[in-house]
């Protein structure tokens, strides 16, 4: 797996350091509002102002440099090396986990250089800041399908990058967190004796989610909320479906002694 911020590092080597104008670029600046720094500078070389964010980054003073590579663009709009600090300001922001600001850097950058060669470094960018805000399955799931769909278009666009290598590893986790939320909304519609809301779920792990690991408890629920509907016939689709592909697992040693306790009948046919 891809380790994000030293690929940044090496992505842009940095030029020779531009010394004393760096150090009285930083110290120019005042703070502003509740101790925030402020990067408004007077105008500046492009190169002392990318070198000033770049030592800030370095250092760890992450608000500053995402500041400073903001100022870059805003100083020198036409140069090339606005547009190397549009995608630095979206690593900085993705660093310091202001996330939104991350995003928005990144599709700046994608907006104005679609077919830039670090395009693909940008989405991939989107991609994690989702990703990393992927919460537990009691939580709402939609930053889990906003980094389904990010880490999709990186495999789609870029199908034979180290980018979306990485995204294939990580869809297999989103989709086994979504199979999660689902299997949890469905176990609660069954505990309430709302089977057909509960089956819709289980269903859905089973068609959307097949390669996940919570499929076999969703054939097992199935069995059961089948047998619930009375309708033995289906459950023993599903538990034949259960025997076939997970033999000799907890849920479908669960689900034959439910059928044979249940609906001998239609367990032994």
């Amino acid at each position: 797996m891809l380790s994000n911020r030293s690929f940044a590092h090496s992505r842009f080597r940095p030029l020779a350091m531009a010394g004393a104008a760096i150090a009285i670029l930083l110290t120019a600046g005042c703070g502003n509002r509740e101790g925030e720094p402020d990067t408004h500078y007077v105008a500046h070389d492009v190169e002392t102002l990318y070198q000033a964010a770049k030592a800030r980054l370095d250092r760890g003073d992450i608000k500053t440099a995402a500041g400073l590579f903001d100022e870059v663009e805003r100083q020198h709009p036409y140069s090339p090396w606005a547009r190397r600090a549009q995608l630095m300001s979206a690593f900085a922001y993705y660093v310091g986990r202001d996330y939104n600001h991350a995003i928005e850097s990144s599709r700046r950058f994608l907006s104005i250089h679609p077919g830039n060669k670090d395009a693909p470094y940008a989405y991939y960018l989107i991609a994690l800041c989702y990703y990393e805000q992927i919460s537990d399955v009691q939580r709402d799931q939609a930053i889990t399908e906003q980094a389904m769909a990010a880490l999709n278009e990186i495999n789609r666009r870029f199908p034979r990058t180290a980018y979306a290598s990485d995204a294939r590893l990580k869809l297999d986790l989103v989709k086994d967190h979504l199979a999660g939320k689902e299997m949890e909304i469905g176990r609660f519609y069954e505990r309430s004796g709302k089977w057909l809301a509960a089956q819709l779920r289980f269903r859905n792990v089973v068609e959307k989610y097949e390669t996940t690991s919570h499929v076999p408890e969703a054939l097992f629920r199935l069995t059961e909320t089948n047998l619930s509907l009375g309708l033995p016939d289906e459950a023993r689709k599903y538990a034949a479906v259960l025997g076939a592909n997970y033999p000799g697992s907890e849920w479908y040693n669960r689900a034959y002694s439910l059928m044979d306790k249940h609906a001998p009948e239609a367990a032994e046919s």
